[in-house]
């Protein structure tokens, strides 16, 4: 089984831009597709970024399209979130999420990360 653990979570302005990192180990990244979700306080979590095993297909929710970037480097096991023209509507705890059957089914989760936009 994989665990996932986030980072690179903070408090930036409005406008302002951060890059969240997973870091997987017990099982090759490779194995999975991976996601990015979120939670505001109050609300439920929520779809963000996904891309497949291999990096050749990503897909985003519409309110971060064309702001966020997912990415990933299996060779260092590692899965990213590069966050560009942050909004106070972006304050969230972030996780990241496993999938090891390409289904959209996450059976693995890290622990999350807080991102907070100031206005």
């Amino acid at each position: 089984q994989v665990q996932l653990v986030e980072s690179g979570g903070g408090l930036v302005q409005a406008g302002g831009s951060l890059r969240l990192s997973c870091a997987a180990s017990g099982r090759p990244l490779s194995n999975y597709a991976m996601g990015w979700f979120r939670q505001a306080p109050g609300k439920e979590r929520e779809f963000v970024a996904r891309i497949t095993r291999y990096g050749g297909s990503t897909s985003y929710a519409d309110s971060v399209k064309g702001r966020f970037t997912i990415s990933r480097d299996n060779d260092k096991n590692m899965a990213y979130l590069q966050m560009n023209s942050l909004k106070p509507e972006d304050t969230a705890v972030f996780y990241c999420a496993a999938d090891p059957t390409g289904s959209r089914r996450y059976e693995y989760w890290g622990q999350g990360t807080q991102v907070t936009v100031s206005s």
